[in-house]
């Protein structure tokens, strides 16, 4: 029997051990009264339960928390049964008929296990000692007649069901055996179908089908499960479903059920978007009621124009750097209002992701909620490939600028690219400045660090803040040395999980991952084309594809990193 949870009222229960048998009769009926009067969803204070049973008001309790109602319905029944116990009297002094469990069971055509749950649901039961000299739980008819009406419909419920008989389990199992022969179905659902139709619980079901394979291994209804899947094939499931394999044929490549593929995939889609840093630019407006509607409500009210050759200008062969440049000269630059529309809309975009990926997680993620932050964050990508595409003459301009004796222009336009990507990240556009501006200032400060020398020049040097800003990143302290060597093997494996080997090693080779945080080993990209047998402007195309795929696996941070 299962024990009193709560002491106060063990303990109670000890005392009354010791009380008058007379008295105990009257301690049995108000603890019955007691019962039928709590709630399961409230609480009571022990000195009520007291009062109630004893007609006393216990003293000198200390405080004690509440006991909620289903704990003290349960610890009640348990108390009424052992007082009971101590003071049975025989079913022939009762004035009315006393039920055994079976014999009730029987009455009602259920099984001993439902009137099991009968109590549980406050169906009262004493001790009483039988015919038979036996002293054993019984039922009142009055007890009974109570609860009846006081739970119909679970009465009227119980006596629909039977116990199953042998033809009908077999039926569940040929059922079960058709069933499971579509392999597009998992056992979950082979469950919840023959429910259905038996109108027996998926968990009967559940048991009839696990002790028939249990009994019978050779004749199994089911194919042997194929395991837990492992990391290495969940990664494989998602990367192959997003070079656009079907979910069939993902199915019978890992002999999984449809529900379990797509379990796999959104919980990588999940992981992949926790993963990845979002930050966003703050902004009040974003509070308002209306904020998605003026925000978002209008699609962007200009056209920028887009080229494959702006977007990745090392792809141009040859002596190309002129023709790039004079390709940009063609893009119309951004007007104040025109950038105020796009970061606005960017930065919304990216705070609405963040909130929807708040509390997300990936064992539990929903696939709409999913595709929701995935459609903000890609409608933001597109906004950033937008900005950055009208901005790359300035680019080009800064980087003329910095041209030296050894310099080489295009590696110079390559490294000011990727400055503007993380201007675009950090460009405040509620204060009202221009980006343009703005952007100067970190193509600019990136020059400064990439290229020491040219703050010697005075047709070159930075303002007097941009020598205080090189001076500040040429003493980093010795403490973030051994972080930052650790964060650079992080990115190593990073880089190597999403590059093939030649990616790899035009990455690791151009942005000097070799050696350490202190002393790092570049390669140019003329060195490095002529250890793969490259020429070097097809290493600049590789190193660009390389870095577009870095683009959405790294944060802002570990990108820094990479390109400092």
């Amino acid at each position: 029997m299962r024990k009193i949870q709560n002491h106060n009222i063990a303990q109670l229960l000890m005392q009354l051990k010791f009380t008058p048998q007379e008295k105990r009769q009257a301690l049995l009926d108000s603890t019955e009264k007691l019962i039928s009067i709590i709630e399961n969803d409230m609480v009571y204070p022990f000195e009520f339960v007291c009062f109630k049973i004893t007609g006393f008001h216990p003293k000198g309790l200390p405080e004690e928390p509440l006991i909620s109602g289903s704990g003290l319905i349960a610890d009640l029944r348990v108390f009424l049964s052992k007082l009971s116990g101590q003071i049975a009297h025989s079913v022939s002094e009762e004035n009315e008929p006393i039920y055994t469990i079976n014999d009730l069971a029987k009455e009602f055509e259920v099984s001993a296990k439902t009137v099991h749950r009968w109590r549980l649901r406050g169906l009262k039961a004493r001790y009483f000692v039988f015919k038979d000299g036996k002293k054993k739980l019984g039922f009142t008819q009055s007890k009974i007649d109570e609860f009846i009406r006081g739970n119909p419909q679970i009465v009227s419920k119980a006596r629909q069901f039977h116990r199953m008989v042998n033809e009908e389990k077999q039926n569940i199992i040929q059922e079960a055996r058709r069933l499971a022969q579509n392999h597009m179905i998992s056992r979950r659902q082979v469950y919840e179908e023959i429910a259905k139709k038996t109108g027996r619980s998926t968990e009967t079901i559940r048991i009839i089908l696990l002790k028939y394979e249990t009994a019978n291994p050779e004749n199994r209804i089911f194919e042997k499960s194929a395991g837990v899947i492992t990391s290495a094939q969940a990664t494989e499931i998602y990367k192959l479903s997003l070079q656009g394999c079907g979910i069939t044929e993902l199915m019978e490549r890992f002999a999984r059920s449809r529900s379990s593929i797509y379990r796999i995939i959104n919980q990588k889609r999940a992981k992949a978007i926790l993963s990845g840093k979002v930050e966003f630019i703050d902004s009040d407006e974003f509070l308002q009621d209306d904020a998605e509607q003026k925000i978002l409500g209008n699609p962007i009210s200009f056209e920028v124009p887009t080229s494959e050759i702006i977007t990745e200008p090392s792809k141009l062969s040859g002596n190309s750097l002129t023709e790039y440049i004079s390709t940009l000269k063609e893009m119309p630059l951004l007007n104040r209002e025109q950038e105020m529309e796009l970061f606005r809309r960017y930065n919304y975009l990216k705070y609405k992701a963040c909130l929807l990926r708040t509390g997300l997680k990936a064992t539990e993620a929903a696939s709409e909620r999913i595709t929701r932050i995935e459609s903000y964050l890609s409608e933001a990508e597109k906004i950033k490939k937008m900005i950055i595409e009208a901005n790359l003459r300035l680019v080009a301009s800064i980087a003329n600028k910095h041209i030296t004796t050894g310099t080489n222009p295009g590696d110079l336009i390559s490294e000011g690219n990727i400055s503007l990507m993380h201007a675009v990240e950090k460009f405040d556009y509620t204060r009202g400045f221009r980006f343009a501006t703005f952007a100067s200032w970190v193509i600019t400060k990136d020059y400064a660090r990439q290229i020491p020398a040219e703050t010697d020049r005075p047709d070159k040097a930075a303002s007097e803040s941009m020598e205080n800003i090189q001076h500040d990143l040429r003493t980093t302290s010795q403490v973030k040395v051994v972080a930052v060597e650790q964060a650079r093997q992080s990115l190593v494996e990073v880089i190597r999980d999403n590059l093939n080997q030649r990616e790899q090693y035009i990455i690791i080779n151009h942005f000097g991952l070799i050696g350490t945080a202190i002393k790092r080993e570049k390669k140019s990209l003329d060195i490095i084309g002529k250890d793969l047998g490259l020429t070097r402007e097809r290493v600049r195309q590789l190193e660009l594809q390389a870095l577009q795929k870095l683009k959405h696996s790294l944060s802002i941070e570990e990108f820094e990193l990479l390109t400092e």
